[in-house]
Formats: C-alpha cells, sequence, structure tokens
C-alpha cells in the first residue's frame, strides 16, 4: 500500500510540473502554441528521466538500510538515518582518496592548462616552420592510437606507473583542447602583439601578461573541461596505480560499486550494532553521493562557461 501511495504522490509531482509549465506558457505568451507546449513537455520529461535516478540514489542513502531493503522509496527518506554515512567517513582511505583527487584536479588541471595553451599559442602562428605538419600529426593522434597495453608499457618505461605524476604528465597536452586554444588566439589583433614587440617585449612575456589576461573565457572554458575530466577519472587509478594511498575517489567508488563484498571489504563495514543499521547496498549509495556531490555543486556555477567554449571561433569578425 506505502509503494503504491508513493508512487502516485510522484506522478502528482510530475503532472504539477506540466500544469506549472502551461501555465506559464499561457501567462507569458497570452496564447497555446501546441508545438511549444509539446516542447517544452517533452524537455520538463527529460529533466525529470534525467535527475529522478540521482534524487532517489540520494533519499535511500539517508534512509536507514534495514528499512530500504523493504523498498518503496521514491520521494523523501522513510526512515532517516546517517549511519550508512557515518561508516564511510570512519574510514580514513576515503579521506585519502579524496586528498589524492583533490590534489590531482588543482595541479593537472592547471599545468595541463597552461602548457596546452603555451602549445597553442604556438601553433596558432601560420609562419612558423612545419606548422601544418605538426596540425596534421596532432589532429591523427585524436582519431587514432596505439592501445592501452603500448601506453601502459611507455608509462612504466618513463617511470610513472604507481606514482602521483601518472595523472599530471600524460595529462599535460590535450591536442583537442589546444584546437580551441588556437583558435581563439588566431581571432586576437595582429597588432597587439605588433606593438608589444616595438616596446621591446618577448614572445613568452607576451604570451604571460598580454595573451594571457585576455584569454579569460576560453581559459575559464577549458579549465572547467580539464577539471571536470581530472575529477571523475577512475580509468587511471584502476590501471596505473598499485598503491592504495595513490587511488583517486572515483577509483575508490568504482571498487565500493564493484560488488556486495568489495562494499564491505573496501569500506569496512565494522562489526555489532552498527553493522545491523548498514548493509552493503547503502554504503554503495552513500559512498556514490558523497563522491559526487562536489562536482555537482560546483557545476552550476560554471556551467556557462560551457556556452562560451561552444561559441569560441563561432562567430568571425
Amino acid at each position: 500500500m506505502n509503494n503504491e501511495f508513493n508512487l502516485a504522490v510522484f506522478f502528482l509531482v510530475v503532472a504539477a510540473i506540466v500544469i506549472c509549465v502551461f501555465s506559464l506558457h499561457w501567462i507569458y505568451r497570452k496564447r497555446i502554441n501546441i508545438g511549444d507546449f509539446f516542447i517544452e513537455l517533452g524537455m520538463v520529461t527529460i529533466c525529470v528521466l534525467i535527475l529522478y535516478p540521482v534524487w532517489n540514489i540520494t533519499i535511500i542513502s539517508f534512509n536507514d538500510a534495514q528499512d530500504a531493503m523493504m523498498g518503496g522509496i521514491y520521494l523523501w527518506p522513510r526512515q532517516f538515518s546517517l549511519q550508512s554515512y557515518r561508516v564511510v567517513f570512519m574510514n580514513p582511505a576515503i579521506m585519502q582518496a579524496f586528498f589524492i583527487t583533490i590534489m590531482r584536479t588543482l595541479i593537472g588541471t592547471t599545468t595541463g592548462v597552461f602548457f596546452t595553451s603555451m602549445v597553442a599559442y604556438a601553433f596558432s602562428k601560420r609562419y612558423i616552420m612545419g606548422n601544418k605538419l605538426y596540425l596534421t600529426l596532432g589532429t591523427i593522434t585524436m582519431f587514432f592510437g596505439g592501445g592501452l597495453i603500448p601506453y601502459f608499457l611507455l608509462l612504466r618505461s618513463l617511470g610513472l606507473f604507481d606514482t602521483f605524476l601518472v595523472y599530471i604528465i600524460p595529462a599535460l597536452f590535450n591536442f583537442f583542447f589546444c584546437i580551441i586554444f588556437m583558435t581563439f588566439f588566431r581571432e586576437m589583433p595582429a597588432s597587439l602583439e605588433e606593438s608589444a614587440k616595438l616596446d621591446g617585449a618577448n614572445d613568452f612575456y607576451i604570451f604571460i601578461r598580454l595573451i594571457l589576461p585576455l584569454s579569460m573565457p576560453v581559459i575559464a572554458t577549458i579549465t572547467l573541461f580539464s577539471g571536470v575530466g581530472h575529477w571523475n577519472d577512475f580509468f587511471a587509478g584502476v590501471i596505473f596505480i598499485m598503491d592504495p594511498d595513490l587511488e583517486p575517489i572515483q577509483t575508490f567508488l568504482f571498487r565500493v560499486v564493484a560488488g556486495a563484498d568489495a562494499a564491505r571489504t573496501v569500506v569496512g563495514i565494522p562489526a555489532g550494532a552498527m553493522a545491523q543499521a548498514v548493509n552493503p547496498l547503502s554504503v554503495q549509495l552513500a559512498t556514490m553521493v558523497v563522491t559526487t556531490a562536489p562536482i555537482i555543486f560546483i557545476y552550476p556555477f560554471l556551467q556557462r562557461y560551457f556556452i562560451k567554449g561552444v561559441m569560441i571561433g563561432a562567430i568571425k569578425g
């Protein structure tokens, strides 16, 4: 009976959202356009389908674990409990994983954006010898690669295997980001650099003091792309890291959600009364919420840069 009630409430909420969209459409347009209405209805439906699973995982993680096993939780926790989160944060391994991820994101994003922008600045100069050849070789790497095993052997021969630098050095240059930077740099007036060179400035000084300050929109865009990529990457930790102290949070999450036994082993569900208040599934869900919450909270404040990134190079003067 409780399941049917929650399901009914869920559909009522969806219906209320649809009615709100319809009403707003009527108020602001003063008339109803059937095509626009169905487009808005479709967008609302897509948003609900995307956001509801995230919401459902979150509320179940805040519910009592034993009660959650009964099912029927759709919109809010039936028996609020923080025991699963206590279990997650009791393990210092997750704090170490968070530290590794934060350091990787900060260092990797900063160095990667700076190095890629320097290379892109050079590529933006068509008069440089071999410019077209370098761009062709870079473009080929976007579509073809040597495969995982040669890449693994390369990193091991360079001494990067099972080190923190395996997160940083391979990510120093991204050719796709380089193209975006290069397109932006080529739209800058050549007179800016010419006047700086007349004052005695060299190329590196011009790049640091003139080009970068004028490139904040593209820098913000690439920083967002790169930062999200570093934060969400789990593959490098799975393949190239053996030391548990060097695992990022996403690799830790991967091991937690790999199975019930993994969740119990990795997070370390204790014995006694707390073990009865949680189960591997509740620990998995709580870990997923903890690892994804930071990027979810930050993203809305930065998402506008995605629009700028799409528009870079789209308008020619």
